[in-house]
């Protein structure tokens, strides 16, 4: 190699851009996210007006024939939440499939992304979304007559209880994305995700179900986050539901991860 040769690559080298870290990486995969949703004009208004459409739906439509014992509107807030959650999992699996399964991600590995930084910015996007999401709700809530009785501390416990319970969910749904064959199987896998809330406190008393269901509505995940909003919120006693709701959301999320970390590893060997 000539002394010429020699020189152009040693300059070449010093003007190289120095590797991105894990961290920039994540932050790029998660601006290129949420730039995809922004874009996704659609599922982004069914995300933003469904959990309008629901709450209006459920106390207007269903609550003058339901007894809870107090405003219908201010039982069901909770339950209105996690089921937008459920919704917008749904978007995410189908968002990680549709990756898996194009060009793009073999392009990311081309450039030295990981697998890591790749989900991580679907799950931030869907952070964000339900985040969202949960916004509207109170605010169409507060403005149909959902008056709660939380201190600063008990919105701060909701506020982390939320974000646990949807970290946890939009990590299940990268999961779910991951092994699904194809984006149409990804969101009919979702479904299960969804119907949860209904089998639960959401919307009516356990008391009120079947005795042959009742156990189920009382042992599954997102029965104890919903009494414990609903404790933290109105000022209820919350008993037990609080260290389940963590344990639940806080094995979901470990699970996911990895689920996640293996099933990629496993896919692009």
């Amino acid at each position: 190699m000539s002394e010429l040769a020699l020189t152009r690559t040693a300059a070449a080298a010093r003007t190289a851009p120095a590797p991105a870290g894990p961290f920039t990486e994540t932050l790029t995969m998660i601006g290129r996210c949420l730039r995809l949703s922004r874009r996704n004009v659609e599922a982004l208004l069914t995300s933003l007006m469904l959990p309008i459409i629901l709450m209006l739906l459920f106390v207007y439509l269903f609550g003058g024939a339901i007894n809870t014992g107090g405003a219908y509107v201010t039982y069901v807030v909770p339950g209105v939440i996690l089921l937008c959650a459920g919704f917008g999992s749904a978007t995410t699996a189908v968002s990680v499939s549709q990756d898996m399964n194009g060009a793009i991600i073999d392009r990311f590995r081309s450039m030295g992304l990981s697998g890591a930084s790749v989900l991580s910015g679907q799950v931030a996007a869907s952070v964000a979304r339900n985040l969202a999401s949960t916004v509207l709700v109170f605010g169409v809530a507060f403005a149909i007559g959902f008056r709660p009785h939380a201190g600063a501390l008990a919105w701060l416990g909701t506020a982390g209880v939320l974000v646990l319970f949807i970290l946890a969910i939009s990590w299940l749904a990268a999961g779910i994305g991951l092994l699904a064959s194809s984006p149409e199987a990804a969101n009919g896998f979702s479904f299960v995700v969804m119907f949860l809330p209904y089998a639960s406190s959401a919307f009516v008393p356990i008391s009120t179900m079947p005795t042959w269901i009742r156990g189920f509505a009382r042992h599954q995940p997102v029965t104890p986050v919903i009494e414990t909003l609903r404790g933290l919120l109105l000022g209820t006693p919350i008993g037990d539901n609080a260290w389940l709701s963590v344990a639940w959301c806080g094995g979901i999320l470990v699970v996911s991860v990895a689920l996640c970390t293996v099933a990629f590893r496993r896919r692009y060997r």
